[in-house]
């Protein structure tokens, strides 16, 4: 069993990918402990897949998965199909150094059972941002925790690491395939009373960011309303 699992979901990634893995392999290598990499792509009109199995030729612990269309859906399979002791799931833009993932595990970080990249958490910086993308995250965050989860202040961010057990608890019962899957897991782990830790990071804005922040925050908050409806039906229950 390996010690970290990286999850990297991707969808029309053939520009950025090549560039993600040369680092994060570089990385990997370097490190003491055992280690792999799961792409998952999910629903690509572009050579991604063809791209992550030409790495993947290339070195033994590296892997390529299909998914449903979705990044909630590609991150549920490559978490479900680590084999890791810690699994983290990587955005494929690679907005935070990947040497910054030991912050996440032991020995670094120990006594936790989630912890979540936060942009917002004292020590954390933000590079490159226009104002009115940091001013549209900002809104997107107030709403997520007016509605699901107060406290955290950085719930989106596409960084977080989960020991194996929480894992086989958390991503059994996601239900939801779209962006707004992390919301619905770390409810599910606020019912559960697990330990979330929120970990600063140093992140650089990245022009091609898929978000929009009008659209996406509609569209969470119709998803928080589904959470609350599937909560109230018993859904999450053990």
């Amino acid at each position: 069993m390996p010690f970290l699992s990286v999850i990297i979901p991707a969808r029309n990634e053939e520009r950025r990918l090549p560039g993600t893995l040369d680092q994060v392999l570089a990385f990997l290598k370097s490190q003491p402990y055992s280690s792999e990499i799961l792409v998952v792509e999910n629903g690509s009109h572009d050579r991604t897949f063809e791209i992550a199995q030409e790495y993947a030729s290339r070195c033994d612990f590296l892997q390529v998965l299909h998914s449903e269309s979705g990044k909630g859906s590609a991150v549920r399979c490559g978490m479900l199909a680590a084999k890791g002791e810690y699994r983290f799931m990587c955005d494929a833009d690679l907005s935070m150094p990947i040497a910054e993932i030991n912050n996440f595990i032991p020995p670094k970080l120990t006594d936790f059972d989630i912890a979540i990249g936060s942009r917002e958490a004292p020590g954390a910086v933000r590079y490159n941002e226009p104002l009115y993308r940091h001013l549209g995250g900002r809104v997107v965050n107030i709403i997520v925790r007016l509605l699901a989860l107060p406290g955290l202040n950085d719930s989106q961010c596409g960084f977080k690491c989960f020991p194996a057990p929480i894992v086989e608890d958390l991503f059994h019962r996601q239900t939801l395939s779209g962006w707004s899957f992390d919301i619905e897991l770390l409810y599910i782990a606020r019912l559960r009373g697990y330990r979330m830790v929120e970990v600063p990071i140093h992140w650089y804005f990245n022009a091609d960011s898929k978000l929009n922040a009008v659209r996406d925050a509609l569209r969470m908050i119709s998803d928080i309303l589904l959470i609350h409806r599937k909560a109230h039906q018993g859904l999450y229950d053990r």
